[in-house]
């Protein structure tokens, strides 16, 4: 979370707990949380809650760019320990654990992408980044495929987590797409 200008360290703080707690608490269930819980949660009264975030809706958007900004920002923290492809690897296990534990948020992200606060174009922009930060290290050191665009493989990245019936199934999915951006071996 980027710290707000003009505001005092402990409010900061606050917001940043609030957060915390509310993807936790958003992440770990189906059912959905109530604000007092979060604010419990997070160690900060309810009033505090309120004034960070007006609305439950207005929270669960602020949780969802949150995380899917700490997803997008994971490419060169796994570029830097791992190989292109094995980079590609495990951030698409995050992904995929991204997608996977939004259930106690479903409803809510529903309305956002409803009322417009929360667009695909957004987020598949902020993946589209990400991937393209992992095809340019594995173009540079010839272990990812060069004739590949970031659009295609987030696009194959949602239809698989549309499709796959369940968890292993998707696991296995994101890893045979990892393998067909290995470079072509000819014969």
């Amino acid at each position: 979370m980027i710290p707000v200008p003009g505001r005092r360290s402990d409010a900061q703080r606050n917001r940043r707990r609030i957060l915390e707690a509310a993807a936790q608490a958003f992440t770990t269930g189906t059912e959905p949380v109530k604000m007092e819980i979060i604010a419990v949660r997070a160690g900060v009264g309810v009033g505090t809650l309120y004034r960070n975030f007006p609305s439950r809706e207005a929270l669960v958007e602020e949780v969802y760019r949150s995380e899917l900004t700490r997803l997008s920002d994971l490419a060169p923290e796994l570029l830097a320990e791992l190989s292109p492809p094995e980079a590609l690897r495990e951030w698409m296990r995050r992904y995929q654990d991204f997608v996977a534990t939004k259930h106690g948020m479903a409803e809510a992200l529903r309305a956002a992408i409803a009322s417009g606060a929360i667009t695909s174009g957004h987020t598949r922009e902020q993946l589209n980044e990400a991937i393209a930060a992992f095809l340019a290290a594995g173009r540079a050191d010839g272990t990812l495929r060069a004739d590949v665009e970031p659009a295609d493989v987030s696009a194959t990245m949602a239809g698989i987590m549309l499709a796959a019936t369940d968890v292993d199934q998707a696991t296995r999915m994101l890893q045979l797409l990892v393998d067909a951006l290995l470079p072509r071996v000819h014969a």
